[in-house]
This record gives structure tokens, C-alpha cells and sequence, in this order.
């Protein structure tokens, strides 16, 4: 799951941990430690392997400013348009608005300082460039170091150029990653031959190292000797690139691409095969992946391991633990050379396809286990493979053939997109996918739906009707009875939001009739009866909202649903404090928010810390109360419109606010609610969830709860006309 503290307590914030030791560079780490405090923008250059992302991230760790130190990983990014939302994702920042990431950046960094590390940017140089120069030009607190083959070209940049070890350090490096093998290799003549052949390359001499269980230095020169002869003299099984004019000197970038052949030359075929198989993926991978995508057509599934093993001892794969357990990654430099000989086979097409339908078969897994106990692993599974995912999708709305694929799985998603606050980049995915005539209309009513509901949730009302009116016509045309549920559904919700209680219910008890009739039972269905409790609750009938949300509460509980639990929960608590009890409203708005915040789900969250505030002020703490409105006005400008404008939505605010004031006064009220405005979304909820509160109320006050429940079942405007009533 992701972090939403940017930078957190450690300087390190997201910097990937060392696994093995870290060789020389000492004046290196000094030189560029110093660059870091003079500039705001400094970029390492060199030439693969040669370890600028090391480095940068030991002086990162040695420069962090109070904010710390967050790291976007940018080889796996592939469409340029997809930088900004790498960097929001490396942030850890969830937005439900439609703003666009660039300015949902902007407004949450403004008042941090913190270090940005853009590694691997090379490929996507003007997408880098031009949000570089933006987020410097518009935050004084940022600094940003790049890590790339190339400078970015962005004003006052400063290079930092790094060359590769000396040969002592690379002697050293070498004997390092030898005694971590449990081989004794002594300095000698052929180990400093065998480094100032690699030209003191860092990654050149890892893999030579990794030969080092089977091949004495001596060997492993000879070998390298003649692998350097025959490609310096433009061999026919070198890649194209690595080919130099006859007898010209090779470069340092030639020197990796030739060490890297070398190695490859002394692979087995099975080995060369999975190498070349597994520069399909993006990022990190897990070995069920690779067994099904890489296996066949020469390597069976039940040896993937035993070669996936050996390339590992080899350095040419590297394994990391991770929250969602064991993956593995491919240095970039190695994975580029392996798609090249994977090109060179005509098997690309074939692998591409083969990793499409494993990530089609993890989108549909992870939406049928979303309504289980398993959600926060599901949640956390797609996190981890979102790269991968993005490259299925890029792939499927790229072919015509396959793009109703792609609307599967953009639609697939939709769990993610909605339940773990990815507004932004599932709109962006659904609207891409449902303007392709892809000739399979469930597959693009489904996105269509899913298109609908996100928009609602961003309160961007006229793309989610026009969405829900095209997809109920198309559904009810091609009779697919679970589209027209969902359309309607969707369109019950977007009444809801905004004031049409009447409508909300009409549409949604409609759409749950529907439901049942197709036999239709997950996150979503129960979460239609939730809105219904709603809407029963703003039309005055508490009995029955609280009767909804118990059987929702007690499916969930039955199923191990957490998602849809919490909103159950709200709606409870809501019905609690109007019936004047409000520790059992904070026992389950405290339930509430944990859940939802689990999930990224701001809107879940920032809707439990507007009724605990209302919930404080009751029991007494005036002061805290209005802290907590101020961190919910600030959590609002990442949902979007407050309260979704609704009257309805926003009655526990106002009657919060009153009581409020009066008991503070308007000055001090409005210096409580600054201090709450201050607050990031992490120490927010914390606050919320951990600021001890005595179990018995407090006096009320002036507010009873007979009046305070019809002032919560009526919107202000309707209460205007009554006398001039006022909330409190």
C-alpha cells in the first residue's frame, strides 16, 4: 500500500535499501553532496551501468532536506504523458479531483522542502524537462536530482558527469562481490587485467564477478579477450548497436554492451531465452508471471526457477523483498539488451501477447477477490503490478484486435480506480478505451459504467451523465441486463450527490431490484444499498437507513468486505448521533476511517473526519472540533467540490460550525480551524483516530438532538423558509 507521508520521519523516504555493500566513490559522494547544496536542479550523468543510481541515492540520503527525500523510478514509465502520474504515485498523493497530476503536484508541494530523485529519465527527456522546469519555477522549497545518460537541458540545471571507478575500486569491487559468494579470489595480475578490460563499469564488473563460481580470473580474461576481438571487429551475432567500425576503440557504453554480450555468450540456451522472455515486463515481477509468460517454445514451466536461479548467481536478475513478498527486477541496460535479441527471434509479438493475458487474468482475479477477505492483498497486488498493468493496457488500445481487451480490463479495474484513490489515471485509461469501436459491446459498456461512476466521484457531472445515458441506452438496445443495473445505479448515485433524494431513491431501489434479479452480489451492489440508506436518512427515516446498513454491515462482515463496510459504518454512525448517542457515533466513525484510509479512499475519509468533528463539538471539545474542520477543508481540495455542494452532505458541517463559534467566539474558532488546515492527510487521520476523548458526553450545550436530527434531514435552503431557523 502506499505511503502517504512525503518523505516521512526518515531522510531515506522511498529510496530503494542497499543489498549489497557499497564499493569507492568517496570523493564522488563528497563532490556531489556539495553540487546538491549549491543547486536546485542537478542531473548525474554517464553511461549505463556505470552506477549513477547508487550514488544518488547515498548523497539523496546525505542532502535530505526536512521533508526528506522521495525517488520516482522512471524506466518502467513508457508514454510520456504518464511522468506526471509517476511522480504523484512516488509521492504517495491521492486526488479525486479532475485536476490534472501537474497541478495536483503543485498544490501539495507548495509548502514542503523536499528532494525529488528522477531516475532513469532518458527515454522521456522533454515530458522530464518541461515538469522539472515547472515544479522549480513555481516551488522554492523543491530541489530535484536526476539521474540519466543525458542533462535535461532545464535552466539552471547543473551536470554532474560520473566516470566509472578507478581500478583500484573496481579490484575492490570485484573481490567484494566474489567473498559475498563465498569464493576466495586474491588481487593479482589477471583480476586487474580482467577490471581495466571492463573499463572500470561497475554493472561490466558485477557480471564478471557472477562468472567467478565457475571461471578462475585467468579464464574469465582469456574469454573476455576474445569476446572483445571478435565483437571489436563487427561479429555478426552482436546487436546492431554494439557493432563499432572496424578496428575503432570500443566506448564505455560499448564496453557494458559488450560485456553483456560476453555474459550472454556464456548463458546455456535456456538461459539466454528466459533473459530475452523477461524484457517483456516493466518493472519488477513475480515468478508465477514469469512461469506463465516466458515458459514454452523451448523452456518448460517446471525449469523456470532452476534458470531464473541461475541468471540471479549471474547478476543479471535481481531479487528484492517486498511488501507484497518476493519479485525481481532486471537492471535496465541488461533488460534493453535481452528485447533485442527477443526482436531478433520474432518472438516479441508472442511474449507481448503471452504477458497481456497473464495481467488480464490478475485484473479479473483481483475483481472477483475484492469482495473477500483478501482486499488490502488485492489492493496491494495491484499497486505492486501497476507498471505491468499499464504496459497491458498500453498494448491492448494499441491493436485493434485487442482493444475490447483493453476495455475489460480498464473496466476490471474499476475497484482501483474508485476504491484506492486513482480517479485520475482510471479516467484517463476508461476514456481512452471507450472511444475504440472494439466490436464487443459488453466489454465497452462495462468501461462505460465504470467511466460514469469515476466522473461522479470527481463531480464532474455532464461527462457522467452523457457516460450512464449512452451506456443505459446501448445495454437496454443489446439487452445486458447487468449494464443497465450498473447505469442506473451509477446515475441513483449522482442524484444522490446532488440533492434529488426523491430521484436517488427511485433510481437506486430500482437498480437493487435489478441486481437481484441477475443474481448480482459484490462490493458494488452493497454499496447501492448504502446510498439508498442515504437517501432514506436525509428524507427523515433513520429506522430504515440504519436497517440497510446493518445487512450491508453484516454481508460485509460475512464476506470479509472492508471497503464498503466503512461507508455502512458512516451511514450508523450518522443515525447514532441523531439519536443522541455520541460514543457509539465516535466508536464507529473511529472504525470508519481507519478502514477507509486503509484504502487511499479520501472521500471515505475526509466524510468520517467532518462527522467526528460534529461528534467532538458535541461532546464538548468546541476547539478540537473545529481543528478537525480545518483538516477536512483541507482534504476536500484533493476530493473536490466540499460536500459535494450538496445541502444535504454539508448540514453536519454547518451545525459543527455553529456550535463552534459559539462556543469559541469567531476568532478563536477561526485560529483552530487554521491550525487544522496545517495538518497533512496522514497526521490528520492520525489526530482523528488517536486523540483520546472522555466516554461520557459532555453538555450540549444549546444543541438537542431532537433539533439537530430535522436539522440534518433538510437542506439550509428549506430550513431558511421556517422561521428563520439556524443550524445551532
Amino acid at each position: 500500500m502506499r505511503d502517504h507521508q512525503l518523505g516521512g520521519s526518515s531522510g531515506h523516504g522511498n529510496l530503494p535499501l542497499e543489498l549489497n555493500a557499497f564499493v569507492g566513490r568517496s570523493a564522488e559522494l563528497a563532490g556531489l553532496a556539495g553540487v546538491l547544496g549549491a543547486a536546485r536542479l542537478v542531473t548525474v550523468t554517464g553511461a549505463g551501468g556505470v552506477g549513477k543510481s547508487r550514488l544518488a541515492a547515498r548523497a539523496a540520503v546525505r542532502c535530505a532536506p526536512r521533508d526528506g527525500v522521495r525517488r520516482v523510478e522512471l524506466a518502467p514509465v513508457r508514454d510520456p504523458e504518464f511522468v506526471d502520474h509517476a511522480v504523484v504515485e512516488a509521492l504517495g498523493l491521492t486526488d479525486h479531483t479532475t485536476r490534472l497530476p501537474r497541478e495536483t503536484l503543485l498544490a501539495h508541494l507548495v509548502e514542503r522542502q523536499l528532494l525529488l530523485v528522477l531516475d532513469g529519465f532518458e527515454h522521456l527527456v522533454e515530458a522530464c524537462a518541461a515538469l522539472v522546469g515547472e515544479l522549480l519555477g513555481q516551488l522554492p522549497g523543491l530541489r530535484v536530482l536526476a539521474v540519466g545518460r543525458r542533462p535535461l537541458g532545464v535552466a539552471g540545471e547543473r551536470v554532474f558527469p560520473l566516470a566509472p571507478l578507478s581500478e583500484d575500486e573496481a579490484v575492490g569491487l570485484l573481490l567484494g562481490r566474489a567473498a559475498e559468494q563465498g569464493l576466495a579470489v586474491a588481487d593479482g595480475p589477471e583480476v586487474r587485467e580482467v577490471c581495466r578490460r571492463l573499463d572500470g563499469i561497475p554493472l561490466a564488473v558485477e557480471l564478471a564477478a557472477g562468472r567467478l563460481r565457475a571461471l578462475s580470473p585467468g579464464q574469465l580474461l582469456v574469454r573476455l579477450d576474445d569476446r572483445f576481438r571478435l565483437l571489436t571487429g563487427g561479429g555478426r551475432d552482436a546487436p546492431p548497436d554494439s557493432r563499432p567500425s572496424p578496428g575503432a576503440p570500443p566506448s564505455r557504453h560499448r564496453t557494458l554492451r559488450l560485456a553483456i554480450g560476453w555474459s550472454h555468450e556464456l548463458c546455456t540456451p535456456q538461459e539466454r531465452l528466459l533473459w530475452s522472455r523477461l524484457s517483456v515486463f516493466a518493472g519488477r515481477f513475480e515468478l508465477e508471471a514469469v512461469e506463465y509468460v516466458c515458459s514454452g517454445h523451448g523452456l518448460e514451466a517446471d525449469d523456470v526457477l532452476d534458470v531464473l536461479t541461475e541468471l540471479l548467481a549471474q547478476s543479471l536478475v535481481v531479487r528484492e523483498e517486498t511488501p507484497t513478498g518476493v519479485r525481481y527486477r532486471m537492471l535496465d541496460t541488461v533488460r534493453a539488451y535481452g528485447a533485442d535479441w527477443l526482436e531478433a527471434a520474432g518472438d516479441a509479438a508472442r511474449l507481448r501477447r503471452r504477458h497481456r493475458d497473464w495481467y488480464l487474468g490478475l485484473a479479473t482475479w483481483c475483481e472477483l477477490e475484492w469482495f473477500s477477505p483478501r482486499q488490502n492483498e488485492v489492493a496491494a497486488r495491484v499497486e505492486a503490478e501497476l507498471p505491468n498493468l499499464r504496459c497491458a493496457l498500453e498494448h491492448c488500445l494499441a491493436e485493434p484486435e485487442a482493444a475490447y481487451l483493453g476495455q475489460y480490463l480498464a473496466g476490471s479495474l474499476w475497484f482501483y480506480w474508485v476504491g484506492c484513490g486513482r480517479l485520475s489515471e482510471g479516467r484517463h485509461w476508461l476514456e481512452q478505451a471507450v472511444q475504440l469501436d472494439a466490436g464487443h459491446e459488453r466489454s465497452r459498456l462495462k468501461a462505460l459504467w465504470v467511466l460514469g461512476h469515476v466522473a461522479v466521484l470527481q463531480g464532474d457531472t455532464v461527462p457522467a451523465l452523457a457516460a450512464l445515458h449512452e451506456c443505459r441506452e446501448e445495454a437496454e438496445r443489446s439487452d445486458d441486463a447487468t449494464a443497465v443495473a450498473y447505469a442506473e445505479h451509477r446515475t441513483g448515485c449522482l442524484a444522490l450527490v446532488t440533492d434529488d433524494m426523491a430521484r436517488a431513491e427511485t433510481l437506486l431501489r430500482s437498480a437493487l431490484e435489478r441486481y437481484r434479479e441477475i443474481g448480482e452480489l459484490n462490493s458494488n451492489v452493497l454499496m447501492g444499498q448504502v446510498e439508498l440508506a442515504m437517501a432514506r436518512a436525509f428524507q427523515g427515516d433513520l429506522p430504515d437507513a440504519v436497517r440497510l446498513c446493518e445487512d450491508v454491515r453484516r454481508v460485509c462482515e460475512d464476506h470479509g468486505e472492508r471497503w464498503t463496510r466503512t461507508y455502512a459504518l458512516y451511514v450508523l454512525a450518522y443515525a447514532a448521533w441523531a439519536d443522541g448517542d455520541p460514543a457509539r457515533a465516535r466508536t464507529l466513525l473511529r472504525d470508519c476511517l481507519a478502514g477507509a484510509h486503509s484504502f487511499h479512499d479520501l472521500l471515505g475519509s475526509v466524510l468520517a473526519v467532518e462527522l467526528l468533528a460534529l461528534v467532538t463539538a458535541v461532546q464538548g471539545d468546541a476547539a478540537e472540533a473545529a481543528v478537525l474542520q480545518g483538516a477536512a477543508a483541507r482534504m476536500w481540495l484533493s476530493v473536490g467540490l466540499p460536500l459535494f455542494g450538496s445541502a444535504y452532505y454539508n448540514a453536519p458541517h454547518e451545525l459543527c460550525e455553529a456550535t463552534a463559534r459559539e462556543r469559541l467566539g469567531d476568532a478563536r474558532y477561526e485560529e483552530c480551524v487554521a491550525e487544522g488546515a496545517r495538518l497533512m492527510r496522514e497526521a490528520a487521520v492520525s489526530r482523528a483516530l488517536e486523540r483520546p476523548m472522555e466516554a461520557a458526553a459532555s453538555p450540549r450545550g444549546p444543541v438537542g438532538h431532537a433539533t439537530a436530527s430535522v436539522h440534518m434531514h433538510e437542506p439550509a435552503a428549506s430550513r431558511a423558509h421556517k422561521g428563520g431557523e439556524t443550524a445551532g
